[in-house]
Order: structure tokens, then C-alpha cells, then sequence
């Protein structure tokens, strides 16, 4: 076992027709199918998309941490 824990990040974005809280969770939701041991995540940008005057699309873009196996 290693006495340190190295990390990689990857940029995804999210997106859901309810909420961003939403576009958060179907993104870590998309990583967690092929990406093992998932650590933290940030929020760096908040965007949408309108369709005939309301929100048709919340989406965010953010980076998922995870961290290498055995490190």
C-alpha cells in the first residue's frame, strides 16, 4: 500500500431538463458506469439553454476527481 493517493481529473458536462442539481448528478452518475473510485467534484461554469422564453436545458460543466488505483 502506498502512503500517498495520486488523482486525475476529467472535465464532463451535465445536463438535465429540471435543475442543475440534476445536470450534477446525471453527469457523476455517466462516470461512476466506467470510472472507479470517484472522489470529489467542481462546478466551474453554469449555463442553459431557452427555448420559447424558459429554461429548456440546466447544464454545467465540471470537474470530476477520482482518484489511481493503489496510490
Amino acid at each position: 500500500m502506498s502512503n500517498h493517493h495520486t488523482y486525475k481529473k476529467i472535465e464532463m458536462v451535465g445536463s438535465s431538463t429540471t435543475s442543475i442539481e440534476d445536470a450534477i448528478n446525471n453527469a457523476i452518475a455517466e462516470c461512476h458506469k466506467t470510472i472507479k473510485n470517484l472522489e470529489w467534484f467542481e462546478v466551474v461554469e453554469t449555463r442553459g439553454h431557452i427555448d420559447e422564453g424558459k429554461v429548456a436545458h440546466y447544464q454545467v460543466v465540471m470537474k470530476i476527481g477520482f482518484r489511481i488505483n493503489n496510490s
